[in-house]
């Protein structure tokens, strides 16, 4: 008698049919994909006519606010799937778009205000780019494989390291120093230090958050002379968030290690 295949079984049909959260993840994507559309015309345009690349804030602002529009995508696709459901490529397509928004498009803005300042060597900006680029899809790739005890994030989140490198882009001239402070923020996007879950009221307070930037930046792109302060107290908000929570977990970590010390002399 011979062999009939098995048809592959699973939900073949299903993987291709597109939940709410799914419409998220992609709009999340569609907003990296344009603020790298954004930057690149902003170079195109002032090489045609004015045969050089200066930074315009205007177009850097405007790519700054896609990229918060798509953390906001990716803040709701996971509490949209927890609510309504899940498709079975959700997950795929989360990390995609990520890399899309928060790995590529903050990395070409790298490379853009550090290679065109004049300021820095060439392959530097390339490797600091790079260093972004790579660090994010390490993130997304350890993410998906490696769970913490505490339930919290080993290691900056994506969209958070993508934040703080375009607030460090638009905050600061390029120079060695800023540039070092490009590559910690890879450096933390890798690192082992855990990072708390945006849950309940705290998801409150990122959304909060961001929506308060969001709207600091579209002023700065509109009006970049008034909204100058805006966009300053944000970015140096997100560098600051970003800085103290490591410290507060060395510092957690070491009264830790002072209790179990003392514990363990009275004992």
């Amino acid at each position: 008698m011979d062999e009939v295949e098995e048809e592959p079984r699973g939900p073949v049909g299903k993987a291709f049919r597109l939940s709410a959260a799914d419409s998220l993840s992609l709009g999340n994507a569609l907003c990296g994909f344009l603020a790298v559309c954004v930057l690149a015309w902003s170079a195109i345009h002032q090489l045609q006519t004015a045969h050089k690349f200066v930074i315009e804030p205007r177009y850097f602002a405007t790519a700054a606010v896609l990229l918060l529009i798509g953390a906001t995508c990716d803040l709701f696709d996971g509490l949209v799937a927890r609510r309504f459901r899940a498709s079975a490529m959700g997950a795929e397509l989360d990390n995609l778009a990520d890399v899309i928004s928060f790995g590529f498009a903050p990395s070409i803005m790298v490379f853009f205000w550090a290679g065109f300042s004049g300021r820095l060597p060439l392959w530097l900006a390339f490797v600091a780019a790079g260093c972004v680029l790579l660090a994010g899809v390490v993130r997304l790739a350890r993410f998906a494989c490696v769970k913490t005890k505490s339930g919290d994030f080993m290691g900056l989140p994506i969209p958070m390291g993508a934040m703080t490198v375009v607030s460090i882009v638009l905050l600061f001239q390029p120079s060695y120093v800023t540039i070092g402070a490009v590559f910690a923020v890879a450096w933390l996007m890798v690192s082992r230090i855990e990072y708390p879950k945006p849950k309940g009221q705290l998801a409150a307070v990122v959304l909060a958050w961001i929506m308060i930037n969001v709207a600091c930046l579209t002023v700065w792109a509109a009006w970049p002379e008034g909204g100058d302060t805006l966009i300053k107290v944000g970015a140096s908000m997100q560098i600051a968030l970003v800085t103290a929570i490591p410290l507060r977990v060395l510092m957690f970590k070491r009264e830790q290690r002072k209790g179990r010390r003392e514990s363990q002399e009275v004992l």
